[in-house]
């Protein structure tokens, strides 16, 4: 189907598909046609099927399908606690499996804060159903348990009334008069196991409501129960995409052009062919690949091959991106968020003004891009870790010319992401490599091509703008952002193909909102706006943990900071001052205070402060920090955390320590420099990553609360930056605007 997009750009995004020419009336129709998905879950012998989310075996044992990608995050563990509270599982025979690909598991939620620009304008209709309809299944932003706790704990309550029925009908009596714990049907001092009513239980109707679990006797929701990944990852038993072996499989490495409009131009073939266990080289324009019958041997042969590769035209080093992001400034900027009226409360009015810049970030992820590919019969089999299994099944039956029913994707455990595994450009080249040879292929980006070819968090840089009124509170704030388009270039390399995704892109926009997420501030501020400057870098940028988050925190709170001594107040009471109505969020800031023993960021107490609201949750972060020659010592990081109701708090915990490190790795480096195209940072050791020896003494408070479950693994990452800045300042006098710290000071 073909969307004329001249037509398209005449519209604007609020009569987007309203009316309009024959390609638009068949997107509507595309809207609005009733679909009907059926579950494709299969059954292992003895297990019987109740659904798309829960097989049950007749040993007792219990499956449950996760359409997540496990990161670390642990889906493997908390998704499959939702069910096994409602259907009262025991939780020793819970087990979990990747689910397949089914518009059933797809993901609207994570389509649309990932892709915000390209979706946001659709109508709502359009807009509520593409994701399934399209079968986009995603992994990002925190959605796992906010966009599946409801189908999920349906699907526990569902097989549970069944099981009832089951042993309702053995036993005469009502099925409404039984309950399950522990893996058993119970009714007075009747017992059935699940094992024994399974197959029974599997052929029962499901009545027409369908209760939710009540009270708190033999709940598993709540509870710190173990992860259910974690033995197979002591024991090293768990298959990760690197250890998956296939009979007759050879290895590959691979080597790309720099960054921009680039071709193969030289190699060294008779070198590599020197290497012990080399078998073929397989090139294309903008790469090529070494194969052999050992990983070692595919690495040496590239590196021995030396390849060549014609230099861009367009030269990006640092220099280059500094002016493109100071140049975004010179055009008018897209306005974004905005309240009140700005422009008259600024009107003759003193102002307080900062400049903050955040530099590229990698991901850096332990594991590097792999992917192993098996083509034979014009079917193709690949086995990867990837946040969006369809896209990449996608992008690998396009490079091997095949339909996307050819092939079947086996999802793997994935070894850190952190974004970067939204990406599927390894699955396109294993698979063309598996073609090339005819036989299976386990391709891994060697270290520096995983640094080089990174989708990086972009650069930005934050220009703040505030006004005080004479009792120092904050009445106008005004941020203007030069950052790349990044929601905009991810839609386009990761749904390009989408007419309806195309077509949306191509219409005149306000900016990209998600390259400025974020920035709209949680304080009471009656005039406030947000404007983006989209600035052309040359630099690949994609989502990586918490997006834009992580940089307009950095802006605003250290801005607040600012503000709050320019007002002479307590940087904990500035900010209270102004969340009036957002009471979780200052209940956060004021638990972090009082945990942390806030001395109100006095100079030389080394007690820096900030807060920050993201995806439904809320947390204030206090951090104890001093520098100690050049080199900065965080001694303490104090985090207060409201995600509403916890599934698992262990799981929490686990997530906003382990986000707490990541953000404080980010801002003490975790960037790179560029010189004629290509990254600087080739390995890990050269990012200047904190070790064990400088992790500080975390603490971590859970505030308890009913509310929806907010999103927590990229939640303590935004924070910790500022308020690092911030007790850095109260340290030493001077003030921090540049990520990483210490890369420039005043």
């Amino acid at each position: 189907m073909k969307v004329d997009v001249g037509k398209l750009q005449k519209l604007d995004r609020r009569t987007l598909l309203i009316g309009g020419g024959v390609g638009v009336g068949l997107v509507v129709a595309w809207a609005v046609w009733p679909r009907t998905y059926l579950p494709n879950l299969t059954a292992a012998p003895g297990e019987s099927l109740f659904g798309a989310w829960i097989k049950i075996g007749t040993d007792g044992h219990v499956s449950v399908a996760v359409p997540q990608c496990e990161e670390g995050q642990g889906v493997f563990t908390a998704m499959p606690q939702i069910i096994a509270d409602e259907l009262g599982a025991d939780w020793k025979l819970v087990g979990v499996e990747p689910a397949p690909l089914n518009p059933l598991y797809a993901n609207p939620l994570a389509a649309e804060e990932l892709f915000e620009l390209a979706l946001g304008g659709l109508p709502e209709q359009l807009r509520r159903t593409h994701a399934a309809r399209t079968g986009l299944m995603l992994t990002g932003c925190s959605t796992s348990i906010r966009s599946f706790e409801d189908q999920l704990r349906h699907a526990g309550a569902t097989a549970r009334v069944l099981l009832c029925k089951a042993a309702a009908r053995r036993w005469g009596t009502e099925w409404q008069s039984c309950d399950t714990a522990a893996g058993q049907v119970i009714h007075g001092n009747s017992k059935l196991g699940f094992g024994a009513l399974a197959v029974e239980a599997a052929a029962e109707s499901v009545p027409g409501d369908v209760p939710l679990r009540t009270g708190e006797t033999n709940r598993l929701f709540g509870q710190p129960l173990p992860r259910l990944d974690a033995p197979a990852k002591v024991d090293g038993s768990l298959v990760y995409a690197a250890d998956v072996r296939l009979p007759n499989m050879v290895f590959a490495s691979i080597r790309m052009g720099p960054i921009g409009e680039t071709e193969l131009v030289k190699l060294d073939r008779a070198a590599a062919n020197k290497i012990p266990g080399m078998l073929s080289i397989v090139t294309t324009k903008d790469w090529v690949a070494t194969i052999a019958n050992n990983g070692w041997a595919a690495e040496k042969a590239i590196d021995a091959m030396r390849p060549r590769f014609k230099t861009p035209e367009e030269v990006i080093n640092n220099d280059s991106i500094a002016d493109a992001l100071n140049a975004a400034f010179d055009a008018d900027g897209a306005r974004v968020h905005e309240a009140g009226n700005l422009a008259a409360d600024f009107r003759g009015a003193k102002v307080v003004s900062a400049e903050y810049r955040v530099d590229v970030a990698l991901h850096a992820a332990l594991e590097p891009m792999t992917c192993t590919a098996h083509y034979h019969g014009g079917l193709l089999s690949i086995w990867l870790p990837t946040q969006a299994p369809g896209l990449a099944r996608a992008a690998a039956a396009r490079a091997v010319g095949i339909s996307e029913g050819a092939v079947t994707v086996h999802a793997t455990m994935a070894g850190g992401s952190f974004g970067a595994k939204l990406e599927h450009e390894v699955a396109a080249q294993a698979a063309l490599l598996s073609q090339s040879v005819g036989r299976p292929v386990q391709l891994t980006w060697p270290r520096g091509e995983d640094m080089r070819h990174d989708r990086y968090r972009p650069p930005a840089i934050g220009r703040m703008t505030g006004k005080l009124n004479p009792q120092g509170q904050v009445t106008g704030l005004l941020a203007k952002i030069s950052t790349p388009e990044t929601g905009r270039e991810l839609a386009t390399r990761l749904l390009g193909g989408d007419p309806v995704v195309q077509a949306s892109l191509a219409l005149p926009g306000k900016g990209d909102p998600s390259a400025v997420a974020g920035a709209q501030p949680a304080y009471g501020i009656a005039n406030y706006a947000v404007d983006h400057h989209p600035a052309a870098i040359g630099v690949p940028t994609g989502y990586w943990r918490s997006g834009a988050h992580s940089y307009t925190c950095f802006f605003t709170e250290s801005f607040m900071d600012e503000l709050a001594h320019v007002a002479e107040q307590d940087a904990v009471s500035f900010r209270m001052a102004m969340l009036g109505g957002e009471t979780r969020l200052a209940r956060c800031l004021q638990t972090a205070a009082q945990l942390g023993g806030w001395q109100g960021g006095q100079p030389g107490s080394g007690q820096g402060i900030a807060c920050h609201a993201f995806r439904g949750s809320y947390i204030a972060v206090m951090a104890e920090a001093r520098l100690e020659g050049r080199k900065v010592k965080v001694e303490r990081l104090v985090a207060a955390v409201d995600c509403g109701r916890v599934v698992n708090p262990d799981l929490v915990t686990q997530q906003i320590e382990g986000g707490l490190l990541f953000g404080m790795a980010a801002a003490l480096a975790g960037s790179t420099s560029f010189t004629e195209n290509v990254a600087d940072v080739r390995e890990l050791s050269e990012l200047g990553l904190p070790t064990l020896a400088d992790a500080p003494d975390i603490t971590v408070e859970i505030l308890r609360n009913g509310a929806d479950p907010g999103g927590v693994s990229e939640l303590a990452v935004p924070p910790v930056a500022p308020a690092i800045a911030n007790a850095l300042q109260s340290a030493s006098g001077v003030r921090f605007r540049v990520l990483p710290l210490l890369s420039d000071a005043e």
